[in-house]
């Protein structure tokens, strides 16, 4: 039985998901694919252990948030994490976040 070679290179999933859109959206939808590559250095590591980027849309980033006291933490430093965010990312991409409770995956 022949086994077949695995392919010693692995590719990022980003990396695929950006040839893939490329190819079908204009480059300002594929540009929020880099969020959840940023996301962790951009709030930093205590809130992004709390909070993760969930959905992109219109400038909208929906973020998923362990529990109620950390959505209202969040909501002061919104516009920080705004700043932030579009700064990592060299563009304006980010115009408004919104919390909700959900799932945190590391």
């Amino acid at each position: 039985m022949n086994k077949k070679k695995k392919n010693s290179k692995l590719i990022h999933i980003s990396d695929i998901l950006n040839s893939a859109l490329g190819r079908y959206r204009p480059a300002m939808d594929t540009e929020m694919t880099r969020i959840w590559d940023i996301w962790d250095r951009a709030v930093g590591k205590p809130i992004a252990m709390n909070a993760k980027p969930d959905s992109f849309k219109d400038g909208i980033l929906i973020v998923n948030v362990s529990s109620s006291a950390w959505i209202h933490q969040l909501k002061f430093l919104e516009k920080e994490m705004i700043l932030n965010i579009n700064k990592q990312l060299d563009l304006v991409l980010v115009k408004q976040l919104r919390f909700k409770i959900g799932k945190i995956l590391s």
